[in-house]
């Protein structure tokens, strides 16, 4: 979906947006985009880390009996 949008729409989507939030509001609301999209990776990261853990040990209690 997004790899149909180009350098045109990315500009204009960018023009839009300073035009809506302001020179100084855009900063703030790409650093709150930017940490929670850190976070989001953090917590898939976390469980998927937990989620292989536990194939794991499942794998091994198998093996021992």
């Amino acid at each position: 979906m997004l790899s149909n949008i180009g350098i045109p729409g990315l500009i204009l989507i960018l023009v839009l947006a300073l035009i809506i939030f302001g020179p100084k509001k855009l900063p703030e609301i790409g650093r709150a985009f930017g940490q929670t999209l850190r976070e989001f990776k953090k917590s898939t990261r976390e469980l998927t880390s937990d989620v292989m853990e536990e194939f794991e040990d499942d794998d091994k209690k198998k093996t021992v009996k």
